[in-house]
């Protein structure tokens, strides 16, 4: 067992030994948070503090912290399982695999297992390159697609450039969101691998794609030889209403990539599913790609719990519920503070609140925690706060988190005014 350690000795810990950049930036921020015990869709800190989580890290918490659910079926799985070895076909890989293959459009076929987003990624880019024998690959400006060796260089500099990632230009190609003119002239020359977009941006403030513009993308790729990766990393499992979040756009995939809340905040695990050419490269040379943590056996186990609890008809009329009943509250309070709080962007309980001062969301952000809510602004759009409640939550939940995001927007107000 872990010993129980005072607050001050955790931070202090953290700053000598873990990643002091981090822990003092949220200090200067104003939150002083070491998480503690958690449950459903609370978390406390360490000194008893109780916080509404909808930050859901990303949505790893889509169905809450510690669902009993999930951690029975692990628990059970203990009994029999571990993580497995990776060289050998699996009981509980292979029926995960069929299980994605079930689920996901009908463009996808192969599943490939992997610990996290990041690495699941670098699959996709890696079976889109094979596909293709083309090394380019485009993404969008401000987008965010993880950290590890090839995602990090299709994401903003912030955290491209410390580690000199940022790629050759030639070979990883950022072009602005919602600009199909862009996109054209990226794709023209029939040099490139793919084309990877968060089906909604997360990292950039939840920007919606425009009527039209996912297709028309989807459409270009299939004109110049160039596959699209769908990453529902932040948008996927039911977070938009849908399944996946690409359902709505009438967008069929040749690549679409799933991690976070897949492993139901209990367990790592993430997948790329893949079409027949993009997998091909499984018939020719198995083991061209190992991952000893990809598709853990315990992690599959998990992930086609949180398949099947997600995929219950009364968890999306849940989701539609929530998603209508905040909205229809977060609108009414932006009608009291017109000049702050000026936009919602949302897709089912994925939903981003634009402010109209440039640190806007920190204000807000630092109220709520405040009040007892915690959620976090967008790294690359400090005006917007990313709002992302849970697939579970219920009307007594929804109503107390609306009174108190409706007196820490008018404290954020206040403060935000009186800077300008």
């Amino acid at each position: 067992m872990l010993k129980h350690s005072k607050k001050e000795s955790v931070l202090s810990q953290s700053i000598n030994w873990w990643n002091p950049g981090k822990t003092k930036q949220w200090q200067e921020d104003g939150i002083d948070l070491v998480m503690g015990k958690r449950e459903g869709y609370y978390f406390y800190d360490m000194d008893g503090k109780r916080l509404m989580d909808v930050h859901l890290n990303g949505g790893t918490y889509n169905l809450g912290h510690r669902n009993q659910e999930i951690i029975a079926t692990l628990k059970e799985a203990l009994n029999e399982f571990d993580i497995g070895n990776h060289h050998f076909p699996s009981i509980t890989r292979a029926q995960l695999a069929e299980e994605l293959y079930k689920c996901t459009p009908d463009s996808l076929h192969y599943s490939i297992f992997s610990a996290g987003g990041s690495e699941a990624i670098d699959v996709a880019l890696k079976c889109a390159r094979y596909a293709t024998k083309r090394k380019k690959i485009v993404s969008i400006l401000y987008g965010y697609h993880g950290h590890s060796g090839l995602a990090v260089s299709l994401g903003n500099e912030r955290y491209s450039r410390p580690f000199l990632s940022e790629g050759d230009p030639s070979e990883f190609v950022h072009v602005p969101f919602n600009d199909i003119d862009a996109m054209e002239l990226a794709l023209i020359q029939e040099d490139v691998a793919c084309v990877i977009i968060e089906t909604i941006p997360a990292t950039y403030g939840f920007p919606l794609p425009e009527r039209g513009y996912l297709a028309a993308v989807k459409g270009l790729c299939e004109r110049y030889g160039t596959l699209y990766i769908a990453d529902e990393v932040q948008t996927g499992l039911l977070r938009t209403g849908k399944l996946w979040g690409i359902e709505h756009y009438g967008v069929k995939p040749d690549i679409l990539v799933t991690s976070k809340g897949f492993g139901g905040g209990i367990y790592p695990i993430a997948a790329t599913v893949v079409n027949k050419e993009a997998g091909n490269w499984m018939n020719e040379d198995g083991f061209a790609h190992i991952s000893t943590f990809g598709g853990s056996e315990l992690g599959c186990i998990v992930a086609m719990k949180v398949l099947e609890i997600t995929q219950r008809k009364e968890v999306k009329q849940n989701v539609e519920f929530v998603s209508r009943y905040l909205r229809n509250g977060l609108e009414t309070i932006k009608n009291q503070y017109p000049d702050f709080f000026v936009g919602i962007r949302q897709s089912g309980v994925v939903m981003g609140l634009e402010f109209s001062h440039p640190k806007g969301a920190i204000y807000v952000m630092q109220s709520l925690y405040k009040n007892g809510v915690w959620a976090i602004y967008s790294m690359l759009d400090n005006k917007v706060l990313q709002f992302k409640p849970g697939l579970l939550c219920n009307k007594e939940y929804c109503d107390d988190l609306l009174s108190r995001c409706e007196l820490s927007i008018k404290q954020a107000a206040q403060q935000a005014f009186s800077y300008a």
